[in-house]
């Protein structure tokens, strides 16, 4: 099989006031893939993710990246091929306008003119936004700064892409706008969601981290219909929502 576009092995890490959030995970993401990482709320996913750039260090294991480790040496190459798109679009957005916010990156890569300005309309372009370059990110409402957000990431042209729940507070026309744009993209994913039918809808693969290790990994439909495992690590599917019907109609 080939290299894995992420790899890490045996990572685990704790927190300066010795609170330990991992202890020894083991998870590979191969090219193409679209992979929901599951898990209730203090079970390490955000610590696990910002692992994979280097925004956090390992206390022991290893994260590599298209066998390329994460560690000083490649910092920079490694925050170019993954790319995170935080829960926050507020977090990611600074600049006067939404054309400059999703030039940053590129031009600190020492992008410049044409190739700079191709770069961004195609970023834009993949997340519908192409029309609102030139306006403020603050006059777009949430769902259309989760996608210019999106596109200062792909402006990067990432290997892997890293999104931190990315259906969060959308109403339900921005959560079917931001399912279209991930199930466009030609890029390998890994996704953070409590939000378990979109984890159906977008990701064959999913894997559960639980109390910092991983619990389950395993086709979406088959992890989320095995009640014992659901139960075991807190988490529920909304009322209503028929899991088992998908499974019997997979088989």
């Amino acid at each position: 099989m080939s290299t894995p576009v992420l790899d890490v092995r045996g990572l685990a890490f704790a927190y300066p006031d010795g609170h330990q959030a991992l202890f020894g995970v083991d998870l590979h993401v191969h090219r193409g893939e679209r992979v929901a990482l599951l898990g209730p709320n203090g079970a390490g996913k955000t610590t696990l993710v910002l692992q994979l750039n280097g925004i956090l260090r390992a206390g022991a294991g290893s994260v590599a990246v298209s066998g390329m480790p994460v560690d000083d040496k490649n910092l920079l190459e490694i925050r170019r091929r993954v790319g995170i798109v935080f829960q926050d679009p507020d977090d990611q957005l600074f600049m006067p306008t939404v054309g400059e916010d999703v030039a940053f990156g590129p031009r600190n890569l020492g992008l410049r003119g044409a190739e700079l300005q191709q770069r961004v309309e195609h970023a834009l372009e993949l997340v519908g936004m192409a029309q609102f370059a030139g306006r403020p990110p603050h006059h777009l409402s949430f769902g259309q700064r989760r996608r210019v957000a999106i596109a200062t990431v792909l402006a990067m042209e990432p290997e892997i892409l890293v999104m931190d729940e990315p259906s969060s507070n959308l109403d339900p026309a921005s959560r079917r706008e931001i399912a279209e744009i991930v199930q466009s993209l030609d890029v390998t994913m890994l996704m953070v969601t409590h939000d378990l039918p979109y984890a159906v809808q977008l990701c064959e693969r999913s894997v559960i981290l639980s109390d910092g290790v991983i619990a389950a990994d395993g086709h979406t439909v088959d992890l989320l219909s095995d009640d014992d495992l659901m139960k075991r690590h807190r988490l529920e599917m909304p009322f209503g929502f028929d899991v088992r019907g998908l499974k019997r109609a997979t088989d």
